[in-house]
């Protein structure tokens, strides 16, 4: 295949929905991953009987998926299933309330009315703010690689250009949460939304309050068997389309003559390409794979990066029927909590607490009488002064009596362990500093710009993943391949090669 191959750097799902769109339309595809299974950061865990998915646990936007089958020639439903997960989480707050949220919009309020019955309306009137938010960007910040000027450039999208004042960009997630919501309560289970990420919601422009949307007005699924089961699909698909996966392959250079890309070199040995999608997190691949150009290094280093995380994997004897398959227990001070992990870099004193437990809907995940924990807080992305072997044990105790208050002692009842820090994060995935979600959205021009698809440096060099737009989250990041993917098949129809 003259001029047709591509080398796709690591097997997340950006990188995976990027190989196979482009081995559907006729590009021959090597895809490297360094550690010995894809899927990035979407992994499975298995401890003495406990299986754990160790990324994402909650699937929206499940229509992205489909179309990716669909182009394959594939139809999804008949290797995975997508369940809805009702309530979406559960909610522990401070005082000991406690309330389900769901995207049944009649069970939702009634939850509202019994926690804070004056902000039943409130909801009402944010979902139709945030569906708003969402019907304008959403076919252009979402679905078009919004670098390329001339895609910018046709009509439909020039229209939401002239209306981006009516996405409220000038304000925080946080300032426009409490203009509609009197309770602090219901302020901070909003103001979450920015986590999803890895942004402030302090700082993070309100126009990101169109993720409570696309999961409260779209839906939040779980996939039967766990979330790996889509990378395993995906695999099954890349390899029936003639995607040449190799694990334990780590690219350690990408090639180019020039100002063109050639090739990358794997475990010492170079393969030709004509191409180069890269599904690592961008920062890193301009410092450790790409050589010279010193002044883009330095420019990314201005960015800030996202929200890093400390899991604890934990296969608990007995079960909870206070708890549903995901939970959020609330710090008391959620201010000081983002003030600490991002004006500090410092493991906040009182992190929030988010758990999924798996079993709760795939029995076969744990013991009969017992229950997988995948538990994870956020953390401040990597910085000098942090002593993440101290963290973790001081943090397990933070947790433990954290749980304790809410009538879950646990303590003696963990049969196996696992820890992850974002020193971890940063060795398993070669993230900047650690960050789960690439950059933060802490600025309006971080929050609308994301690294672009294609780079500015080298010709024929491409991005996916949750560093590079449209962002994190298992719909976005298959976007990015999806986007990739289309600027490759393009720029080869033109003969830019």
């Amino acid at each position: 295949m003259e001029n047709r191959r591509v080398a796709v750097i690591g097997g997340g799902l950006g990188a995976l929905s990027g190989a196979i769109r482009l081995a559907q339309l006729g590009f021959s595809v090597q895809l490297f991953e360094k550690n010995p299974k894809i899927g990035g950061k979407v992994n499975e865990v298995i401890l003495d009987g406990y299986r754990f998915d160790t990324g994402a646990s909650l699937l929206t936007m499940p229509f992205v998926i489909d179309e990716l089958f669909d182009v394959a020639g594939f139809k999804r439903s008949d290797t995975l299933d997508f369940l809805p997960i009702e309530p979406i989480c559960r909610y522990f707050f401070p005082d000991g309330s406690v309330m389900d949220a769901s995207a049944d919009k009649k069970k939702m309020k009634t939850a509202i009315a019994e926690l804070s019955p004056n902000d039943v309306e409130a909801y009402e009137r944010f979902l139709k703010y945030a569906k708003r938010i969402h019907d304008l960007t959403a076919e252009i910040f979402m679905y078009t690689p919004i670098h390329e000027f001339r895609k910018l450039m046709r009509p439909r999208h020039l229209r939401t250009l002239f209306r981006l004042h009516q996405i409220d960009p000038f304000r925080t997630v946080h300032e426009r949460v409490s203009r509609f919501f009197s309770d602090p309560r219901l302020v901070q289970l909003f103001d979450r939304y920015a986590t999803y990420n890895g942004s402030d919601p302090f700082q993070a422009p309100a126009t990101l309050n169109i993720i409570p949307y696309v999961e409260y007005g779209l839906g939040g699924f779980y996939i039967k068997g766990g979330i790996y089961r889509l990378v395993d699909a995906l695999e099954t698909v890349a390899r029936e389309r003639g995607v040449q996966i190799q694990t334990s392959a780590k690219v350690e250079r990408v090639c180019h003559v020039g100002k063109r890309v050639n090739g990358v070199q794997v475990n010492g040995e170079t393969i030709d390409a004509d191409y180069v999608l890269c599904g690592a997190d961008a920062v890193v691949a301009h410092h450790k794979l790409i050589d010279g150009h010193q002044h883009q290094r330095k420019k990314l280093n201005r960015l800030e990066p996202s929200l890093s995380g400390m899991v604890f994997l934990w296969g608990i004897e007995g079960k909870h029927a206070a708890l549903a398959h995901h939970n959020v227990v609330f710090s008391s001070d959620y201010s000081t909590e983002f003030r600490q992990m991002f004006e500090h870099q410092q493991v906040p004193d009182e992190p929030t607490i988010y758990i999924a437990i798996t079993s709760k809907t795939d029995a076969a995940h744990a013991p009969t009488d017992g229950e997988n924990w995948f538990v994870l807080l956020n953390m401040p992305y990597l910085a000098p002064g942090q002593v993440w072997e101290h963290e973790k044990t001081r943090m397990r105790r933070v947790v433990l009596d954290k749980l304790k208050q809410h009538g879950f002692d646990i303590a003696d009842r963990i049969a196996v362990e696992q820890v992850y820090t974002p020193e971890d994060f940063s060795e398993l995935y070669a993230s900047n500093k650690g960050s789960i979600y690439g950059v933060s959205s802490n600025s309006k021009t971080t929050a609308f710009k994301r690294l672009p698809n294609r780079s500015g440096l080298l010709k024929g060099l491409y991005f996916a993943g949750g560093s590079v737009h449209p962002g994190g989250g298992i719909p976005l990041v298959m976007l990015s391949g999806k986007m990739a993917a289309t600027l490759i098949a393009e720029d080869h129809a033109s003969k830019d090669f």
